[in-house]
């Protein structure tokens, strides 16, 4: 079983790496991305055997306690068996 994490910035926090990328979009010709928010993705693997709710407890405790600063990011998560 796998967990994938996928952490951002809150959206009231700003991105100037995004605001970076989305820049250098415009000018390699991509004037269509009107934004960009840049994260980080973790794929945790996560024991066999373990419950789907086990499971989905195991990762909100670690995406929150631990893969993200919850002042100024947020997460979600999928896990697939």
């Amino acid at each position: 079983m796998k967990a994938h994490v996928y952490v951002t910035l809150k959206t009231s926090v700003l991105d100037p790496q995004g605001q970076t990328i989305q820049n250098a979009l415009r000018k390699l010709g991509f004037g269509e991305v009107s934004a960009v928010r840049q994260g980080k993705y973790f794929v945790l693997s996560l024991a066999d055997g373990l419950s789907s709710e086990a499971a989905r407890a195991q990762v909100e405790r670690i995406a929150a306690d631990v893969l993200t600063n919850p002042v100024i990011e947020e997460y979600t998560y999928r896990i697939e068996d």
